[in-house]
């Protein structure tokens, strides 16, 4: 046998043993298989169990947080220093030693900042955006006496606001913002219908100035009166709540889990002589709302 013939053949039997093992390899490997919907129920199971996901209440502030706007009026005049708006209450207004001393301005931190202005504060309180325009939902207590107002953004941006109609019998009010934030997101309006005593709900507002700041708590009632012993203010098919209500949350809005806004706060049950929340907050149906002002759809 020639020499080149068997190197011919070892070389032949070298590379088959190679493919071989090889082949061997791959099939000694285990087979990837097909995953079935109990192995993605099992997987989804297990990141519910160790993955913190953020609660109800979080993410139905979240919905609506960037639509709410912190509000402060601006007297011409000599006037009060400035207080957060005041909520209509059953008592006493809450003593003045508290509030930020003249020609200063109350900051989202709640302390007090120069004014560089020739207005005065006057009062603060809250807003919600109801559409993408620039239109504000508020109360007409928290504008009421102004010279000027003006609107803080959730980005920090501000805008002077415009009066677009007001109804004091209702304490209700729509501004316009002169100025707009980029992408500003008009809040979802739902239905008070569709609430019940119970159900959770979220308060987002600037209580004392400061926020936004969310509380929560739950629906208490419906349809309720509520008669204010300082302006005489007769306001019936009310929502009744207990999250937490404080000056400055006048005209913030009252939220649902779905972060559909479903009333617009108002008022505050207190009998005693402070105007602070002791667990009885009230506020306007965004049905009442919106009927109110000529506003559509909601």
């Amino acid at each position: 046998m020639k020499r080149g013939t068997v190197y011919g053949w070892t070389t032949g039997a070298a590379v088959l043993l190679i493919a071989a093992v090889m082949g061997g390899a791959w099939l000694a490997q285990p087979r990837q298989r097909t995953l079935t919907q109990a192995d993605i129920d099992k997987m989804v199971l297990h990141t519910l169990q160790t993955k913190t996901l953020p609660s109800q209440q979080a993410r139905a502030a979240d919905a609506v947080l960037q639509s709410v706007v912190r509000i402060v009026g601006y007297s011409d005049k000599e006037a009060e220093p400035a207080v957060p708006a005041r909520i209509p209450h059953e008592g006493r207004e809450l003593p003045q030693k508290s509030a930020p001393a003249p020609g200063a301005r109350a900051g989202q931190d709640g302390k007090s900042a120069p004014d560089t202005g020739k207005s005065l504060p006057r009062n603060i309180g809250s807003g919600v955006v109801i559409t993408e325009d620039g239109n504000i939902l508020t109360n007409y207590h928290v504008v009421a006496g102004a010279d000027r107002l003006k609107a803080t953004f959730y980005d920090g941006s501000e805008s002077d606001l415009a009066v677009v109609s007001a109804m004091p019998a209702k304490d209700l009010a729509v501004l316009h913002a002169k100025v707009l934030p980029d992408d500003l997101p008009a809040a979802t309006l739902g239905s008070s219908r569709e609430i019940a005593p119970g159900d959770q709900v979220v308060a987002v507002g600037f209580p004392f100035g400061i926020g936004p700041s969310v509380s929560a708590g739950v629906v208490s009632g419906l349809d309720r009166e509520f008669i204010s012993s300082e302006s005489k203010q007769d306001l019936d098919h009310l929502i009744q709540f207990d999250a937490a209500a404080n000056p400055g949350n006048s005209g913030g809005p009252l939220v649902n889990m779905n972060g559909e806004v479903v009333g617009i706060v108002t008022a505050i049950l207190n009998p005693t002589k402070n105007n602070t929340f002791i667990g009885i907050g009230f506020a306007t149906t965004i049905e009442n709302a919106g009927g109110a002002m000529g506003l559509s759809p909601f």
